[in-house]
């Protein structure tokens, strides 16, 4: 569900998923609450075109959970990039995500090394993950 969001690219609709006083480190930006959160990522599918998230669930206990992803997107130019990372989520009492930690590393690839195909959106349920695309 979180990978289906993301691939929506409506900041307003993921930012549901998140408490009123949710905390985030992304990257080099740091967001509190609802409205940062979604400022943020507002500039960063205005940078970041074409927009395409692969998630897979590392592990879970009690209200953790660890994921790793991968996205491919393009900017301004036509260039073209796939970003590798790792998220630890934190949910509070009412099951609402409270601590988002995004450490996050971007590779410039060609168009020809692109792996995510599919229309903009969800991912078919068809297309591969990321452990089955060897990432």
């Amino acid at each position: 569900m979180a990978e289906d969001g993301w691939n929506t690219r409506d900041p307003a609709r993921i930012s549901l998923a998140y408490s009123a006083e949710s905390r985030w480190r992304n990257r080099a930006e740091f967001a509190v609450g609802t409205d940062q959160i979604v400022a943020l990522l507002s500039r960063k599918w205005k940078r970041e075109m074409e927009y395409r998230l692969i998630k897979e669930l590392w592990c879970f206990r009690e209200n953790r959970i660890a994921v790793r992803f991968a996205y491919e997107y393009r900017d301004d130019s036509g260039n073209w990039f796939r970003a590798y990372g790792n998220e630890n989520w934190e949910f509070n009492e009412q099951g609402l995500m409270s601590t988002r930690h995004a450490s996050i590393n971007e590779l410039a690839i060609t168009e020809a090394e692109r792996k995510f195909h599919w229309p903009l959106g969800r991912r078919p349920d068809d297309h591969p993950g990321l452990s089955a695309l060897g990432l």
